[in-house]
């Protein structure tokens, strides 16, 4: 029987089918239902020069039809059943696709998602329409909304250029009109395929069922053999000079961004630097919140975070922001902000802050796992990451292990001014030359 642990009690039977397929069924006989998520190890750090946005335009066009199922099709099949939750992600590291379908239904879910991985309908038409759906998605969420370019121009300047992850998962206008239909027919041959995608099926479900209906549907799709894999220089473990820049946009008001270089997803310092970020800067009781907002009112009660991004593949980042109140200049603002992460670093937390943090985080993960899309998703993540279904069971544990003494010694490596890059938007009115960049390294403390 596996093992189960007091933060996940639920058993987990995984399988690998000949073609490479990994299948892991987490049953739940609560859950009348049945949440199947695919992963598959392919995200934007994927992407080559000049074709950049592929990764994520392929989450629409793989609802775009397949051999046996037609345009719109998908969402009809799943929605006619009782099913719900129909959707897909993508981020740097992976592109998932999920459903939730009444557990009666299952063979339906495994059988869309089988047709599009081995038989995707890609034509000119749907790509030209996807197209202009994603350039449309980045207008509404990058272009034209005030501050809506910054992750993008942060991890521009976090990573050096060619790096997997230091361009923007949306893509650019211009390489997204310059794909053609045989560049993702070709991107579809090389990364969808059996042996880079990972099935997790929750809910009411018998595993040899369940490993049963996989194979019936997805054992006949060849493997792939091997997939193209970035392999960038490892970075050092800071930026190694502090960095400011300042650009002019169409913004109502100026705004702040931080970033820090911080460890990887999976990396011994990673549940560390986590609890740090949510001590600094998550929620009304964070270092930054007590002191920006509550004590000094420097900034928007909105306006000052700090979080932990956690990218699976090379080094992560931890990414803040603040935003001045009425009357304060953003030189002061910035200047608090920075003290505090300083005073973290020469001084460490206490006790109660890291009970708050445990506590928050175990919401998290609590919630996270109380649904069975929500536990499917994360039980994908871990296998994609770490190879092993079971590795899921200690996340919580890692993270509720973190000590006073564990948290200082993180601040004191990525909470140094060495290691920050300071993106600061102003209104483009406060400068004749508005649009132009500045950057002036920031002065070490």
């Amino acid at each position: 029987m596996p093992s189960t642990s007091a933060h996940f009690p639920w058993a987990l039977h995984r399988t690998r089918l000949a073609n490479g397929l990994r299948v892991v069924v987490c049953p739940d006989s609560t859950v009348p239902l049945a949440a199947v998520n695919l992963w598959y190890d392919v995200g934007s750090r994927h992407e080559v020069e000049g074709k950049h946005g592929f990764a994520h335009l392929f989450e629409h066009l793989m609802f775009e039809g397949s051999a046996h199922v037609d345009k719109g099709g998908h969402f009809a099949a799943i929605e006619g059943c009782g099913g719900d939750g129909i959707n897909a992600s993508t981020n740097p590291d992976r592109t998932n696709y999920y459903q939730t379908v009444p557990s009666g239904r299952l063979d339906l879910a495994l059988w869309l998602e089988a047709d599009r991985m081995g038989s995707l309908a890609l034509t000119q038409e749907t790509l030209d329409n996807q197209r202009e759906v994603v350039k449309n998605e980045r207008r509404q969420r990058y272009d034209n909304v005030p501050y809506g370019t910054w992750s993008e121009e942060m991890t521009a300047l976090a990573y050096p250029p060619g790096h997997p992850y230091a361009t923007s998962t949306i893509g650019s206008m211009e390489e997204l009109d310059s794909a053609e239909l045989a560049d993702f027919t070709a991107f579809h041959e090389t990364y969808y395929a059996p042996d880079n995608a990972v099935l997790t099926v929750v809910g009411d479900v018998d595993p040899d069922r369940v490993v049963a209906l996989a194979e019936r549907y997805f054992g006949g799709i060849a493997p792939r053999g091997s997939f193209p894999q970035p392999s960038p220089d490892p970075l050092p473990a800071r930026f190694g000079a502090g960095r400011h820049v300042t650009v002019y946009r169409d913004v109502p008001m100026p705004r702040l961004f931080l970033c820090h270089r911080a460890p990887r997803f999976g990396t011994p310092d990673a549940p560390a630097s986590t609890v740090l970020a949510a001590v600094v800067g998550r929620g009304r009781g964070s270092r930054l919140y007590r002191e920006l907002v509550t004590a000094r009112n420097l900034a928007q009660s909105t306006g000052a975070f700090l979080s932990a991004w956690g990218y699976l593949n090379h080094e992560s980042v931890l990414m803040g922001s603040c935003a001045p109140s009425e009357g304060t200049e953003p030189g002061e603002l910035l200047d608090a902000y920075v003290a505090v992460c300083d005073g973290v670093a020469d001084e460490g937390v206490t006790e109660a802050e890291l009970d708050r943090v445990r506590a928050m985080l175990a919401g998290d993960w609590l919630r996270e796992l109380s649904t069975a899309g929500g536990r499917a998703d994360a039980i994908g993540r871990f296998t994609t990451r770490f190879g092993d279904a079971e590795s899921i069971r200690d996340h919580l544990d890692h993270l509720l292990a973190v000590t006073t003494d564990d948290v200082h010694r993180v601040a004191r490596e990525i909470l140094h001014a060495d290691n920050r890059i300071v993106l600061e938007f102003l209104p483009e009115a406060a400068e004749a030359g508005a649009g132009i960049d500045t950057d002036e390294p920031e002065a070490a403390a």
